[in-house]
């Protein structure tokens, strides 16, 4: 089946084409990247793999819309010379990852009108990802109107936390009139991340508990019990939890009246600022953790701190998580941090050991795009590096729901 995976952004559309059959079987014929949407001067990069041999394409020119953009991605799949596809009709589904419908919707859904009005109210919790999302798939029905879109949320995966994990200890009608409750993000990352610990550990997805750590520019920790999440570090906005990139992560609330106060500026500038100016950035002014790692390993000291902050607050987690679980598989390191920086994974699992997380030096730092396991041999508690695919696991649930 051929299905058309969006991810759009407020001045992006992030596209994949799958051809899927199922988890172990499926190929990308191609993908790509719209970006500076609305403004002077738009960039387009579309790269495909047909037969084995790999090609990029870059455009630049201005693109005034979405509806342009999309335009230029159906030009590119089918373009006579070198498309991938022979007309848009080919395309059997679409994919949409929408941040959130809070409790709305616990599942992915094929996207009616109904739909479209939930990720609409739920603009106000979601202002910088639900608009754009909601716009992608308006933009898609027009390109694809024979193909069902199917919305798979960000959130859903989260919806299985208990009330005492998901409230926050204000007043309860914040949470009845107003839907104020932790949501936690990256869910799409984390199931998919059950999903093939189980098969690794040769287990059934319920029978299966893990902390799994998605550690990318955007940071999130999850608890997962007999499969289904019972606790996330991320809030009612992406904001909570780890230290991440640019992003505060847990902050005493008190803290931002002051700041106003101290600084004059107004909420959306704090906001913003907590947002796109904290975290690793706001600690050493960089927050690719390539460069925060180099730049400690020469004896840059703000980099060693912003990486201890980084590093501790993961392990604070992994102990409270390692608490509300009564068994525990594995621990599971993802996404492009998790998955790639062996220095990091030394650090967060340094000084655990008395947790039964002892880590094997040389097994974490091979190399590999595969699966792995990098404890010592004996150790109570496995260690996994696992590379996630939020596409394929959108993919697959879009599949689902088509099939269904």
């Amino acid at each position: 089946m051929k299905i058309l995976i969006l991810n759009a952004g407020s001045s992006s559309i992030k596209y994949q084409l799958m051809d899927l059959e199922d988890v172990h079987h499926f190929t990308l014929p191609a993908f790509g990247l719209v970006e500076k949407i609305g403004e002077s001067m738009g960039r387009i990069t579309h790269k495909t793999c047909v037969n084995g041999l790999n090609s990029t394409i870059v455009e630049e020119s201005p693109i005034p819309t979405h509806t342009e953009g999309m335009a230029r991605v159906v030009a590119l799949l089918t373009d006579a010379d070198k498309g991938v596809i022979r007309e848009a009709s080919e395309i059997q589904g679409v994919g949409h990852r929408v941040l959130s419908c809070g409790e709305v919707y616990t599942d992915p859904v094929l996207i009616d009108d109904q739909v479209k009005a939930a990720i609409r109210e739920f603009f106000p919790l979601g202002p910088l990802h639900n608009p754009p999302n909601l716009m992608g798939i308006e933009v898609a029905q027009r390109f694809f109107p024979n193909a069902p879109q199917v919305a798979v949320f960000d959130t859903a995966f989260h919806q299985t936390m208990p009330p005492k994990a998901f409230l926050y200890a204000v007043p309860y009608a914040w949470y009845t009139d107003y839907r104020l409750r932790r949501y936690g993000f990256h869910g799409t990352s984390h199931k998919f991340i059950t999903a093939a610990t189980a098969e690794y550990l040769g287990k059934p997805v319920e029978q299966t508990s893990l902390i799994s750590i998605h550690l990318g520019n955007g940071c999130s920790i999850t608890a997962v019990r007999n499969g289904k999440s019972v606790d996330t570090s991320m809030g009612v906005t992406p904001l909570e939890g780890l230290v991440m990139g640019t992003r505060s992560g847990d902050l005493d609330p008190a803290a931002i009246e002051y700041i106003m106060e101290q600084t004059g500026m107004n909420i959306h500038d704090t906001t913003n600022a907590l947002n796109k100016q904290s975290g690793l950035k706001g600690i050493c002014e960089v927050n690719d953790m390539r460069d925060v790692v180099e730049a400690a390993a020469g004896g840059d000291q703000m980099a060693e701190i912003a990486l201890q902050m980084f590093t501790y607050r993961i392990q604070k987690y992994i102990g409270a998580y390692m608490a509300v679980l009564p068994k525990l598989d594995a621990i599971v390191f993802t996404a492009g941090i998790g998955q790639n920086s062996f220095p990091v994974r030394a650090r967060i699992c340094d000084g655990l050991e008395h947790l039964g997380i002892r880590l094997d030096i040389q097994k974490n730092m091979a190399s590999a795009d595969n699966t792995r396991e990098i404890q010592q041999d004996g150790a109570p508690i496995q260690l996994l590096v696992i590379p996630t695919n939020e596409e394929l696991q959108i993919a697959l649930e879009t599949k689902q729901i088509i099939d269904g």
